[in-house]
């Protein structure tokens, strides 16, 4: 099912002019909201979470994730140094390749390079920067929204058509829940994430004073342009060992070796909110990013000046670099499968 016009979906609370594409294609912005009074918006450019806000114990609303008013900010800032990719889906692969090159069934890839003569999150123009279709929406309890995009046969020269749905439900017990499946035409390399910069103090604040825990005892070991040399770097007596709880970093680029997957992977804890979210996902990785390219001239949602310690990135996805990688997991889709992919961000307010 594939809905270009969704108009018959607009009762006004629902959706709303996001702004126009440079061809005037308009992008729209579609609400769900729980029970709770838990609400999250999302654009059909990038399939792109623009805000999320949640309940806290006084009875306000914090908007927990960094993000832009309009369309124009989300466009202009892929042209940036360093795009920051705020809560954008991000395909058709998150993270590094090793110069943009990979093998598959015999046959060398050369892909777009657009990181230190490396390919990251996609190439030059990834997922975060396509039009997606809303093809379902789903109101009362438990609310969902489903995007479906069409990656064109060597898009960024990825092999094979490939088809993507995001689902994004919005549960009464106060998670954002994410499914993604997609399927291919031809033996392709895939690895999706979400890529939110968080911050439980609210898109105007500093995480700094927030605390995380990660339940891994391994990292990837990465180069001077943090591509993985295929070795891992134990964690005890590390600064980045968050097995118990500590303050954020003001600085950090690096993937968590995921273990067991059906206990939450990460959390991330403000006191100022008594505000908590846990992150749950099936993926071998999470990738915990700080700082980096949201410089001070960055303006943000309601004209707040972003700065490195605005937000907090858990990109839940495979290894950065596993389709070079014959020991890492397989990121291989092959033409008759089915990727599947699920990662949970739940909240809880903690007294």
């Amino acid at each position: 099912m594939e809905i270009k016009h969704i108009s018959h979906f607009q009762n006004g609370s629902i959706s709303k002019s996001f702004g126009l594409m440079p061809d005037k294609e308009e992008i729209l912005s579609f609400e769900l909201s729980n029970k709770n009074g838990m609400k999250v918006q999302v654009i059909n450019y990038g399939a792109t979470v623009t805000s999320l806000q949640i309940p806290v114990s006084n009875g306000n609303l914090v908007d927990v994730v960094l993000g832009f008013d309009n369309l124009e900010s989300y466009l202009a800032s892929y042209n940036l140094p360093g795009a920051p990719y705020f809560g954008t889906t991000v395909g058709r692969y998150a993270g590094r390749i090793s110069k943009g090159s990979f093998q598959l069934n015999d046959k060398t890839y050369q892909l777009n390079i657009n990181n230190n003569g490396n390919t990251l999150h996609g190439g030059i123009v990834g997922f975060g920067q396509k039009v997606w279709n809303v093809t379902n929406i789903t109101s009362g309890d438990n609310p969902s929204i489903t995007l479906s995009l069409l990656s064109e046969n060597l898009d960024e020269s990825f092999p094979g058509e490939l088809h993507v749905d995001l689902t994004y439900t919005l549960t009464e017990d106060n998670e954002l829940k994410l499914e993604y499946k997609a399927t291919t035409t031809e033996d392709t390399v895939i690895n999706l994430t979400h890529h939110s910069y968080f911050n439980l103090d609210g898109h105007d604040g500093d995480v700094l004073d927030q605390s995380m825990f990660i339940d891994a005892e391994k990292i990837l070991e990465t180069d001077s342009d943090n591509i993985p040399s295929g070795n891992f770097t134990a964690l005890s007596n590390h600064d980045f060992d968050f097995r118990t709880a500590k303050k954020c970093p003001a600085v950090i680029d690096n993937s968590f070796v995921v273990e067991k997957t059906n206990n939450a992977v990460a959390k991330l804890y403000s006191a100022k909110n008594n505000l908590q979210m846990s992150v749950y996902t099936d993926q071998p990785s999470v990738h915990i990013y700080v700082g980096g390219k949201c410089s001070d001239t960055l303006k943000g949602k309601e004209n707040i000046s972003y700065h490195p310690s605005s937000g907090i990135c858990f990109e839940t996805q495979n290894f950065p670099d596993a389709p070079n990688q014959e020991h890492f997991p397989n990121s291989v889709l092959r033409k008759g499968d089915t990727y599947n992919q699920k990662t949970v961000y739940k909240f809880e307010n903690i007294n």
